[in-house]
């Protein structure tokens, strides 16, 4: 009895654990296709291709997978759900914000020494 006590608040706790947490394991899959289709019928008179853009996204990709261990986890998290909250999750901007994230934290750490 005592143990299903603190068996089910852990299980609850486990199953509704944000969705960015969970996914900050590993690079998220986005729809890069349907990300730049969207991206480019709001952004028709500044000049990106979709080529231009499904190019951008698919190195960004691949850059995030390169690096994605040296990210804390709570970066990675934050991130996601940033970059995901417009309905149009973007590689490019996954990695901008991870790179911020990074650069602020290392300045954080060489500020406390």
């Amino acid at each position: 009895m005592r143990i299903s006590v603190f068996i089910l608040p852990l299980a609850a706790l486990v199953v509704n654990a944000p969705i960015g947490a969970r996914a900050a394991d590993a690079v998220p899959a986005f729809d890069i296709a349907a990300n730049c289709k969207a991206e480019i019928a709001v952004t028709r008179g500044l000049g990106e291709t979709l080529d231009y853009c499904m190019r951008s996204e698919e190195n960004s990709k691949l850059q995030l997978a390169q690096q994605w261990a040296q990210f804390a986890k709570a970066d990675k998290t934050e991130c996601i759900l940033a970059t995901s909250s417009d309905g149009t999750p973007s590689y490019v901007e996954l990695e901008t914000c991870l790179e911020l994230a990074s650069d602020n934290r290392a300045r954080s750490e060489t500020g406390k020494n």
